[in-house]
């Protein structure tokens, strides 16, 4: 899964920020190359911790798990002021809905990624339970690949989600094969970021978030 994931990150963004020189792309702000330096270091690190625990080096892990958590403290401020910014430029995906009420959707992927990880950390030595917040938290913050890569892009907002959605009922429903049984942390887990989804969009239609979202754009 954490190869499918680099995978599916280097496809999205290949036109806009890993081969740009190859395609027309627009200028990149620093704001947003710093953005795309950040959460590609995480998927990297995501992916070289997970081959350290496969080789039975969880001592490296264990130190290279340090970085992961300075990574993820910037990470969340950075991916919401980018938010924030490309909702002021009115910014919205195909079929999405108006900027700044798709303004709640990468914010609300701020809050669960922030979450998920705060809490894989604070379960580290609990490696079954650990493994599993952290993909759950990579998975939270995958959907912005998948609505770039060029094949899907036409399927819109709500087929992003529910690709999204289909990477952690996988990881569900292998796990459950491997393992013979539904772990709770798959499962709890991987409801509230499906869960979220649509109480997202209903949040996001109400007159106070529509205040919110007016006050950090302005």
């Amino acid at each position: 899964m954490a190869a499918a994931i680099a995978l599916t990150v280097f496809i999205g963004f290949a036109p806009t920020f890993y081969l740009r020189g190859m395609f027309e792309a627009k200028p990149l702000s620093p704001l947003l190359i710093l953005h795309g330096i950040l959460f590609t270091s995480w998927i990297l690190l995501f992916l070289v911790q997970v081959r350290l625990v496969a080789a039975k080096r969880t001592d490296i892990h264990r130190k290279l798990g340090v970085a992961a958590a300075m990574l993820a403290v910037v990470m969340p401020a950075v991916g919401a002021l980018a938010a924030i910014t490309s909702a002021k430029k009115g910014f919205t995906p195909p079929n999405g809905p108006p900027a700044l009420v798709f303004l709640m959707i990468p914010l609300a992927d701020m809050i669960l990624f922030s979450t998920l990880t705060a809490l894989g950390l604070y379960f580290r030595r609990r490696s079954d339970i650990h493994k599993r917040l952290m993909l759950l938290a990579t998975l939270a913050i995958l959907t912005p690949a998948i609505a770039r890569i060029w094949f899907i892009r036409p399927l819109g907002f709500p087929g992003f989600l529910l690709l999204t959605d289909l990477f952690i009922v996988t990881c569900i429903v292998a796990d459950r094969i491997r393992n013979g049984r539904f772990h709770p942390t798959f499962v709890w887990g991987g409801l509230c970021i499906i869960v979220s989804q649509p109480l997202r969009l209903l949040l996001a239609g109400t007159p106070a978030w529509h205040a919110v979202a007016a006050w950090l754009t302005r």
